[in-house]
């Protein structure tokens, strides 16, 4: 696993980075996962591998560094995603965000609007409005969580069965957690939505099969945004069907 060291929180931000000669992919988590846990077998699969892929573990999350100075908000945590693909040189990448992490994506790919050449949202947050993790999360106060909140979630997934998910959220930073949630469901203008609308790269959208009737299905196609099905899962579709998931992925490459 690589770093590079962001000076001024004393933190370094870990990634891994997997070798190939095709164009790159860059994949971020979502809230309480980490990419070193939920991507290398999706980079990995044979219409992928080729792509020099880096797989990054935000600031909180998973093997990154957890400093009680960073704010933890979408805004920064997209500006140090932008450092860290200036620090690699990362050229005209393909950027993959699942759930929280589409929203990072978005907001990394309209600072590098020259620079991004690919957004693949794995339903990806585009409203201010809370999901079922964010919005647990986000109703307890920041002491609350931090204290008790945090330890008791990761339980709750571990007794759900997402034993992987447990793990990664007993990973992360409880203050990480509770500020990214408490920003990602915030009112914001423009919100990600609009924001994606906007942009003028090519754009994709990734609904699970459990999720097909959702009105995005239709609506996204009306704004340039394609949306594929990924078939036998649920929101986690990359641990449920990883090779679907890398599908969707390849095709919305080609």
């Amino acid at each position: 696993m690589r770093s590079v060291r962001i000076a001024e929180h004393d933190a370094q931000i870990r990634y891994h980075e997997l070798p190939g000669d095709g164009p790159p992919l860059v994949f971020v988590h979502g809230l309480g996962s980490a990419s070193s846990f939920a991507f290398p077998q999706i980079a990995a699969h044979p219409r992928l591998r080729r792509h020099r892929s880096i797989l990054v573990d935000l600031l909180g999350f998973g093997y990154s560094d957890r400093p009680p100075t960073f704010s933890y908000t979408m805004d920064d945590h997209a500006k140090i995603l932008c450092r860290l693909l200036d620090a690699l040189g990362v050229a005209e990448p393909t950027v993959v965000g699942h759930s929280m992490g589409g929203a990072i994506a978005i907001l990394v790919a309209k600072a590098r609007q020259d620079q991004v050449s690919r957004l693949i949202l794995a339903e990806g947050n585009l409203d201010p409005q809370p999901g079922i993790v964010s919005g647990g999360v986000a109703r307890q106060a920041e002491s609350q969580y931090v204290d008790e909140g945090h330890a008791a979630f990761a339980r709750k997934m571990l007794d759900a069965g997402f034993e992987g998910y447990s793990r990664t959220v007993e990973a992360a930073s409880p203050l990480a957690m509770h500020r990214s949630a408490v920003d990602l469901i915030a009112d914001r203008s423009p919100t990600f939505r609009e924001i994606l609308y906007s942009l003028p790269i090519p754009r994709h959208f990734l609904i699970s099969e459990e999720s097909k009737t959702d009105p995005d299905v239709e609506r996204l196609p009306r704004q340039g945004v394609s949306v594929a099905v990924v078939p036998r899962c649920g929101h986690d579709m990359m641990a449920d069907n990883p090779e679907g998931f890398a599908e969707a992925i390849a095709n919305a490459i080609d």
